[in-house]
């Protein structure tokens, strides 16, 4: 079913350039000249029927409906109205790493020697494992359910350390971070570690989804999970409790790379994996500005969207911060804008199919949306936001936003799940 609804979706036309519609009308929904004659029958039920959602969720809501065939505002209410994206931030994340990186960008994770092989296999020396900022560098059995199977494992390394004959190292395993800051949080959490919401910690090297263990934060359980794995391969090595940057003349001995940058977003995407965001926003910020930061990395992703003549507040590209502001009819203009590009083609396949996958697997399921819609989700407490792109009954090829603010979430998800069948229906 979420093949069929990607075929539908990516078959249909549109670009970025054919739209008349002003930032005005899609707000308003007014124009200069003549009475407008009444909408037909199909439009007008959609507008009742997201007209009598919104009204249910209260004043601190906003929608825009956009036909991509007709090149029209179907509904906008609020639509200018700036509010929390929450998890709908990543879809901008996503634009910028495409637009930046490209869809077949890798992240490599290396092991790099200080040091020198000797006689018997001896590596006088230390080893430094040099993180590429990978959110799915792990252990494969964690990688099959975590990942989808996808990221690249300590055990591949081990095997390519092995193979260049090293079976003992004298000096340490040193894990090395130095890509990223050292912040383990995001700024909703003052850079501190937020588990709940990240699932793990922050950093350049993390091994499981930022997993760390006592005193060893991820960079050094990393380098520890590495010496288990030389240690099945019959190489004796230590590691070092703490972390390092590798000396300048240290030479690469192995590496492993990550899936494709469209693979890693749909791994983001799709369960809405916000240390994933995080760390690729980082990315974004030393590749750019030469700072593995958030903060850089945000600006980036502002950056890009200017280019587009958005203008959202961005904080960070998780949408964890609470003061991230954007608007439905930005997101929707976006959409629009991306529609049939190989920019929004690889946006389109990241993300979850409503009724079916990922966050979006319980909203609209058993109605007209489900199978036919891809939506990014956005949930913070009392903000349940969705947006993306549909076919509908009709045969119409549309982009929507949906944003609630102010109502508990449960009940959001419900009246959410309302309007995206609605649209479904067109």
């Amino acid at each position: 079913m979420a093949a069929l609804a990607t075929l539908a979706l990516g078959g249909c036309g549109g670009s970025r350039h054919d739209s008349t519609v002003t930032a005005a009308t899609a707000v308003t929904g007014s124009t200069t000249g003549p009475p407008a004659a009444a909408p037909p029958p199909g439009l007008a039920r959609l507008r009742a029927a997201l007209s009598r959602v919104l009204a249910l969720a209260g004043p601190g809501t906003g929608a825009a409906v956009y036909d991509l065939q007709a090149h029209t505002t179907l509904f906008a209410l609020r639509a200018g109205v700036m509010r929390p994206p929450a998890s709908v931030e990543k879809v901008y994340t996503t634009v910028a790493l495409l637009r930046k990186l490209g869809a077949d960008a890798r992240l490599r994770t290396s092991v790099l020697g200080d040091g020198r092989l000797g006689a018997g296999g001896v590596w006088h020396g230390d080893l430094y494992l040099r993180g590429g900022g990978d959110p799915t560098f792990g252990d494969g059995a964690f990688n099959r359910v975590y990942e989808l199977g996808y990221g690249p494992t300590a055990a591949q390394l081990a095997t390519q350390l092995a193979s260049d004959g090293i079976v003992r190292v004298t000096g340490q395993v040193i894990g090395d971070e130095s890509l990223f800051d050292s912040e383990r949080g995001g700024p909703a959490s003052g850079g501190g570690p937020d588990i709940p919401d990240y699932g793990g910690q922050l950093s350049a090297l993390t091994y499981d989804h930022g997993a760390s263990i006592g005193a060893l934060g991820p960079a050094a359980f990393a380098a520890r999970q590495l010496t288990r794995a030389l240690r099945l391969v019959h190489v004796r090595a230590t590691a070092a409790p703490h972390t390092g940057i590798a000396p300048p003349g240290a030479r690469r001995l192995a590496a492993v790379s990550s899936p494709r940058l469209a693979v890693l977003l749909k791994l983001m995407d799709v369960p809405s994996d916000d240390l994933a965001a995080e760390l690729l926003t980082k990315q974004l910020g030393k590749r750019l500005h030469n700072r593995g930061s958030i903060t850089a990395g945000a600006r980036v992703i502002a950056q890009v969207m200017a280019s587009y003549g958005l203008h959202p507040k961005t904080l960070d590209g998780s949408g964890l911060d609470r003061s991230d502001r954007t608007s439905p009819l930005e997101v929707v203009t976006l959409l629009k804008d991306l529609w049939h590009t190989p920019v929004g083609d690889v946006l389109q396949d990241s993300l979850p199919v409503l009724g079916v996958s990922g966050t979006t697997r319980r909203i609209a399921a058993g109605t007209a949306a489900q199978g036919r819609c891809v939506a990014k989700t956005g949930t913070l407490q009392d903000v349940t936001n969705l947006a993306g792109y549909c076919y509908s009954w009709g045969r119409q090829r549309l982009a929507f936003a949906l944003f609630i603010d102010g109502l508990d979430n449960s009940r959001a998800l419900m009246l959410i799940g309302r309007m995206a069948a609605a649209i479904a229906r067109y």
